[in-house]
């Protein structure tokens, strides 16, 4: 029998014989067991720290200061102007105009544009969704080959008083026919101070975790942007309200409950926005879901702009592959 020793005893026992050289009996533990992550890809996780891969699982969103120069983002903004001002040819980017000012004549392009869409091959814009240091932190959700599906620039002016300039408590999901949804994530940059004043985002931490809800028009006094579609009945759930600086960017699963609240300022309030997948994501047919109604919606608005494509189509002509083996092709 193995016993302990101390100061006060001396000899030693191996199996319960006398002996002349002391046993030291380590007990065998179990080794520490690594965090199980679901939502990050532990092979290119690498520039994650621990605690961020965990914020991540347990939220759904990770903010990382200071990611994108102010140089890329001054030029981006400076595309974004010549192209609502009819400088440059846009080609196949979609330009929305803000629903309450869409007939007004006389204001500025900046004042009447709310978002520009679908600009992965433009040769200025496309700098940030192919940047380096952002793709080595996408890779962490998506894995090693990254493909850029929807591009975003967002401009949200000082509101007319219709609170148009809201966008309602949504997830991303509802838009994509594709999965998996954990390989899924939105790079969003501020392109500027944001606030509670010129309407910043709002999340809902750990609503990642829960199902692709049913969206449709709120029914908003003034009325909603095109294909500003919401949840009902999320209003009163605890949400996080996210302050950021020129150049910070949020990452966040595309299940991830979240909003933009009015812009009260006297200024505009622009982000670049990317959702990023893994190359080897897979199409679905979205009949008869919850998404059906978004599908729908996309199809009659391309199709009245003279391009007859399906849903799944549609989203496969707007993307691109941005690193790993297919980026290549």
């Amino acid at each position: 029998a193995f016993q302990l020793m101390g100061d006060h005893e001396k000899q030693s026992f191996s199996g319960g014989i006398p002996g002349t050289a002391p046993v030291i009996y380590n007990p065998v533990r179990p080794k520490k067991q690594k965090p199980a992550f679901r939502f990050t890809v532990d092979e290119t996780s690498s520039i994650l720290s621990t605690k961020q891969r965990e914020f991540y699982e347990e939220n759904g969103f990770l903010v990382i200061p200071n990611l994108v120069s102010d140089q890329l983002i001054d030029e981006c903004r400076q595309r974004f102007l010549d192209l609502v001002e009819k400088k440059v040819d846009g080609g196949s980017i979609i330009m929305m105009k803000d629903l309450s000012l869409k007939d007004s004549t006389g204001l500025p392009a900046e004042r009447i544009y709310n978002k520009i869409q679908d600009y992965v091959w433009d040769d200025a814009l496309s700098k940030y969704i192919c940047l380096p240091e952002l793709l080595d932190y996408v890779q962490c959700f998506t894995g090693k080959d990254i493909r850029a599906v929807h591009s975003m620039l967002i401009n949200k002016p000082p509101d007319a008083g219709t609170r148009t300039s809201r966008h309602p408590l949504h997830q991303d999901l509802h838009y994509f026919p594709f999965r998996p949804a954990d390989r899924i994530v939105a790079a969003w940059t501020a392109m500027e101070h944001i606030d509670d004043q010129n309407g910043c985002l709002v999340v809902h931490p750990g609503s990642h975790k829960d199902e692709l809800l049913q969206h449709d028009y709120p029914e908003w006094e003034g009325g909603v942007n095109k294909m500003y579609h919401g949840i009902r009945g999320l209003e009163d759930r605890p949400r996080v309200h996210l302050h950021m600086e020129k150049g910070d960017t949020v990452f966040f699963h595309p299940l991830l409950v979240h909003g933009s609240g009015t812009n009260v300022s006297n200024n505009f309030r622009k982000a670049m926005c990317c959702h990023y997948a893994t190359s080897h994501l897979d199409y679905i047919d979205v009949t008869g879901t919850s998404q059906e109604n978004i599908a729908k919606e996309v199809e009659d608005i391309a199709l009245r702009r003279g391009v007859k494509m399906d849903f799944v189509d549609l989203w496969r002509f707007r993307s691109r592959d941005v690193r790993g083996k297919r980026a290549h092709l």
